[in-house]
């Protein structure tokens, strides 16, 4: 806090200009604070919202290039779910910020979180994560191609799909996809 000390002998109109000046410091120094404050939460909400849409993007070219992929192989399209991508979305998150090892720990954990509102028969999951590229959602997707365990999940009986990605600090990329068959 500020002291100011006026001596007593100080004119009346030198008194009123110390003490308005002194008031006008403090409250210029709280209101840069707080304009402060704001135009940084504001910065990152916006960037906030800029990575999720990129995520959200990033997440709908993986749906339509797998779906694209099943329809090469005279399959039908998988629909996408959102309660099935919040528990993609979850695992991908978890994984970008190292709270479990890049794989599938906690698979079935997922699709039990999913059974009292999805009634299903069969359930899959591919995973991938890449770092690097200009197109991240393509290699993923072409990774899993490569792969064969992954491929016959993407050509599966399955007619329903939900699909995470998340982003680290270091840029990597993390997706989820899982597959249910309803």
């Amino acid at each position: 806090m500020f002291k100011s000390r006026i001596s007593l002998q100080t004119a009346l109109p030198a008194k009123i200009f110390l003490s308005t000046a002194v008031i006008t410091m403090f409250t210029w120094t709280v209101s840069s604070k707080v304009y402060s404050q704001e135009y940084t939460q504001k910065s990152n909400s916006v960037a906030a919202t800029q990575r999720d849409e990129e995520l959200s993007n990033l997440a709908q070219q993986v749906h339509q290039q797998v779906n694209k992929y099943r329809a090469s192989v005279d399959l039908a399209p998988l629909k996408l779910n959102t309660q099935i991508s919040n528990q993609a979305q979850i695992h991908s998150q978890n994984m970008a910020q190292q709270k479990v090892e890049f794989g599938h720990q906690g698979f079935d954990s997922r699709i039990e979180a999913l059974k009292n509102n999805i009634a299903y028969s069969r359930a899959a999951e591919n995973v991938a994560y890449n770092q690097g590229y200009g197109d991240p959602a393509s290699e993923a997707v072409k990774g899993w191609i490569k792969s064969e365990g992954h491929r016959q999940n993407m050509v599966g009986n399955y007619n329903l799909t939900g699909i995470g990605v998340a982003k680290n600090q270091q840029g990597e990329y993390y997706f989820t996809q899982i597959f249910i068959l309803e």
